[in-house]
């Protein structure tokens, strides 16, 4: 199994470079950023720097979207990433939560992101692909790769995964979930001719090592409310009680009233006072460093290939560096 680290690009941009750094001694080998233009800083600027002061990190935004850039140009910027530094990028896509919505706008619709998906992955690797009608292809381009992973929960966008997507991120680490979810997309991948093992499985939340469990929820009960606002809009396309959804993770937003994305992401956000105890110890990494491998083995068997750590609570340097000295190892044998 494989771990990465996410972070919000909040200044001092040194501040994530370091905690990156650190990520990678302790034997993190993905290095992922939120993309949310206003609310954060430039993320593509902070991976240059990134890459230039690890060795073998590979970075990419968890995620990004195809209506805050032209699609040319995030193409372009992960081209010359890789062009600079050896094809150490990922791009992490998905509809576009907070970015779009700060903005003004609705999140991206599936159509888009599925041919966002294959011409951001044509261009940056060298090949034509066709930008508003217009045939367009990045010459100096050579021997690019960019392996392209779509974030998804509800049926059409866990179709759409299977069907173009490199990999798929699950942002909660509820096991049950997991596996449906997992079955879901790589019963599409085979359905479209292609071979459902090769996707790569990233599952992203939360974790916080103590044993302190109350304190640990309340540092990691905002990941509850933002992946509410993802679940808000599969209950308005599919109503509450569809055979589409799963209750197990519809029923928990019932008293959710609405959302403020100036605390997204953040511990102690106001608008996750509606998100229970049992949900945070289901989508989250709780506890004691056992209780962490223990949750990991069973994602690991579920076919998970990644963990990526969610790293946004007080003690983000302790969390690392726990996993880097017990659990990484534990995982890694």
């Amino acid at each position: 199994m494989d771990f990465g680290l996410v972070l919000q690009t909040d200044p001092p941009a040194s501040a994530v470079v370091d905690l990156m750094r650190r990520a990678e001694r302790q034997g993190f080998t993905y290095g992922w950023t939120f993309d949310s233009a206003v609310l954060w800083q430039e993320p593509f600027v902070i991976y240059s720097r990134i890459l230039e002061h690890t060795e073998r990190l590979i970075v990419g935004p968890m995620v990004t979207n195809p209506g805050t850039r032209t699609w040319e140009v995030t193409a372009s910027t992960f081209a010359t990433l890789n062009d600079m530094y050896g094809n150490r990028t990922v791009c992490g896509i998905g509809r576009g939560d907070s970015a779009m919505r700060v903005a003004g706008r609705k999140p991206n619709t599936l159509a888009r992101l599925g041919e966002a998906i294959d011409t951001i992955r044509d261009l940056a690797e060298g090949r034509e692909a066709e930008v508003d009608g217009q045939a367009v292809r990045i010459p100096w381009v050579r021997e690019g790769r960019l392996p392209v992973w779509m974030a998804a929960y509800g049926p059409r966008a866990l179709a759409l995964t299977g069907q173009r997507a490199d990999g798929f991120i699950l942002q909660l680490a509820d096991p049950y979930l997991t596996e449906s979810m997992i079955s879901a997309v790589r019963t599409a991948a085979s359905d479209a001719g292609r071979d459902p093992d090769a996707l790569t499985i990233c599952v992203a939340a939360p974790a916080y090592v103590s044993d302190d469990l109350a304190h640990a929820r309340e540092q990691c009960r905002w990941f509850g409310g933002m992946v509410g606002n993802h679940v808000a809009d599969l209950v308005a396309r599919y109503g509450e009680h569809s055979d589409l959804v799963p209750e197990a993770l519809t029923a928990y937003i019932k008293t959710r009233q609405g959302y403020d994305y100036s605390h997204h992401g953040r511990a102690g956000n106001p608008s996750t006072d509606f998100v229970p105890d049992d949900i945070v110890d289901r989508f989250c990494l709780l506890g004691p460093a056992q209780a962490h491998i223990e949750k990991l083995t069973a994602l690991r068997e579920l076919g998970v290939d990644q963990f990526a750590i969610y790293n946004m609570h007080d003690a983000k340097e302790a969390t690392i560096d726990a996993y880097g000295s017990e659990i990484i190892p534990a995982l890694t044998r």
